[in-house]
C-alpha cells in the first residue's frame, strides 16, 4: 500500500506542476508543485514522502511530461529548476520528520513545519540558479528571480495544504485498512 501511495502523491505533484503561471524575468514559473510536496511528506512520513519526490523527479527526467508546462527530459532536471527538484525531496523529507515528531497535527501546528519544507526548497533552488545561471550573478539576483516573487504564492500553497492536511491523513489511513 505504501507503494500505491509513494506513486499516487508523485501523480499528483506532477498534476499540480501543470497548474503554472509563467512570471517575467525568471526562468521559474509559479506552479503548484509545492502543495504535493508538502502533502505528500505530512501524509507519508519522510522516508515515503521523500522517496515520493524522487519519484516524480526520476519519472520527470526520463522524459515523461511531469514538470511545469509539461516538460520532461535530463535537460529540463538540470536545468534552472534542478535546485527546486532536489528541494522538493528534502523538503518532504523536513516536513514529514516533522509529522513523525506529531508536529504537524494541526493547522496551527502544520503550517510551520511547511514553511521549514518551503524554506529547503528556496535554499536549495535559489542556491542553484545563482551557481549556474548566468543572468543571475549575484545571490541578491538569485533572491530576486527565485524567492521573491513566489512568495505570496507559497504562502497561499502552504495554507491551502494545512486545510487539506486532515484530508489527506484519512486517504493515506483509508489505503492502510
Amino acid at each position: 500500500m505504501t507503494v500505491a501511495l509513494v506513486v499516487g502523491f508523485a501523480l499528483l505533484t506532477a498534476f499540480a506542476a501543470q497548474i503554472r503561471f509563467p512570471l517575467p524575468g525568471t526562468p521559474i514559473a509559479i506552479t503548484g508543485q509545492t502543495f504535493g510536496v508538502l502533502l505528500a511528506g505530512a501524509a507519508l512520513g519522510s522516508r515515503a514522502g521523500a522517496g515520493s519526490m524522487l519519484l516524480y523527479v526520476t519519472l520527470g527526467a526520463v522524459g515523461l511530461p511531469f514538470f511545469a508546462g509539461g516538460e520532461g527530459g535530463w535537460t529540463y532536471v538540470t536545468g534552472a529548476s534542478f535546485g527546486y527538484l532536489a528541494g522538493f525531496v528534502a523538503a518532504a523529507w523536513l516536513v514529514g520528520r516533522l509529522a513523525e515528531q506529531r508536529r504537524d497535527r494541526s493547522i496551527r501546528t502544520a503550517i510551520p513545519a511547511f514553511l521549514i519544507g518551503s524554506a529547503a526548497v528556496y535554499t536549495l533552488g535559489v542556491t542553484w540558479l545563482w551557481a549556474t545561471v548566468e543572468s543571475v550573478p549575484t545571490l541578491s539576483a538569485a533572491l530576486s528571480a527565485g524567492m521573491y516573487p513566489f512568495l505570496v504564492g507559497d504562502i497561499m500553497k502552504v495554507l491551502i495544504a494545512g486545510i487539506a492536511l486532515p484530508a489527506a491523513w484519512s486517504a493515506v489511513d483509508r489505503a492502510q485498512r
